[in-house]
């Protein structure tokens, strides 16, 4: 199959572009590089470096490379920077996906799996925990509800089109490196909690800071559902495989089940050897203190669910990349 992935450039996309092309698959990347890296995409893939929002240009790379599925992960994803900067996101996440859906009718690309996320829900009530896809969406920021829209868009559009096929899929927390450690997670600034803790453990950062340590958690901290980016990827192209004119999934990308703060940290330290330095602080507004998946649909539905679900393993992959680019794509130790 001949696939279009948007954010190639980027962590996720980055990983969807290696695993495609292992899987068989031919592969353009478009991505403006503005967060993403070029030494991210892999191989001979060919990169696009251009904007989504000029709809002809993309329609010319669909129709020049007999495109038949998008793969869509380019978007803004800091929930903060959301609040502050709201226009931005909904131009970029939403108004920008409406461009490139917008191409794709243009040339007859049917075929759309969709980069969505467990923001979508806001803050679930505790009898909503874990997390289904029949979990009422209520963002709570403008992140969430950009890719909200991306979602009713879609629903809506294959509501009217009968040939049009796509995989919303609402990821949870996602970690870890392919097992080369080619590709990683590279943001700046970064505000994921592994890539914290392991510039810490680096010593990049002086210490790392917990938000709140009494929750009604079995430590105190944060629980949440941490998935493997392998697996994440796993899960999209089994999806893209699955559609067919007419069919809409809808999944929970995760574990299914949840890690504290502290047990991340307690797991990097185990896994690198070093002492990390931790220091307590308040709670931050909007932080419930679990949320992880149900990933039952998935797995009832297309027989898939995480293979790799332990803790160590998880950040044992991170680390693997974090110590061998210990400044990101910018330089290495080997």
């Amino acid at each position: 199959m001949n696939v279009l992935v948007t954010g190639g450039a980027g962590y996720i996309g980055s990983h969807a572009v290696k695993f495609l092309r292992r899987a068989g698959h031919e592969v353009v990347v478009v991505d403006n590089l503005s967060r993403g890296f070029r030494a991210a995409v892999t191989g001979e893939t060919p990169l696009v470096v251009h904007e989504l929002c000029d709809w002809r240009h993309i329609a010319r790379v669909l129709r020049g490379n007999a495109i038949d599925c998008v793969m869509h992960f380019a978007a803004l994803a800091y929930v903060g920077e959301s609040v502050d900067d709201p226009l931005r996101y909904y131009r970029n996440n939403a108004a920008h996906a409406i461009e490139l859906l917008h191409a794709m009718r243009t040339v007859g690309v049917q075929k759309f799996v969709f980069s969505s996320t467990c923001a979508t829900y806001g803050e679930p009530k505790p009898e909503h925990i874990p997390i289904s896809e029949d979990c009422p969406q209520q963002p709570i920021n403008p992140y969430g509800w950009s890719k909200f829209f991306v979602e009713r868009v879609l629903t809506d559009y294959s509501r009217a089109n009968p040939d049009f096929s796509c995989a919303i899929l609402r990821y949870f927390n996602v970690a870890g490196s392919d097992r080369e450690h080619e590709i990683g997670e590279a943001h700046d600034p970064e505000t994921h909690l592994i890539p914290i803790i392991l510039q810490a453990a680096l010593g990049l950062r002086p210490h790392v800071e917990i938000f709140g340590t009494d929750y009604s958690t079995p430590d105190g901290t944060c629980i949440r559902d941490y998935i493997h980016v392998e697996d994440l990827i796993d899960a999209h192209i089994l999806c893209m495989d699955r559609l067919q004119p007419g069919t809409r999934f809808i999944f929970n990308l995760g574990i299914g089940k949840g890690y504290s703060v502290r047990d991340i940290i307690n797991a990097t330290q185990r896994v690198t050897g070093k002492k990390i330095k931790v220091i307590e602080g308040p709670r931050r507004p909007g932080d419930p203190p679990r949320l992880f998946a149900d990933p039952g649909r998935i797995r009832r539905e297309l027989g898939w669910s995480a293979k790799i679900t332990g803790i160590d393993d998880i950040i044992d992959s991170a680390w693997g990349w974090y110590s061998r680019h210990p400044n990101g794509y910018a330089g290495r130790l080997d």
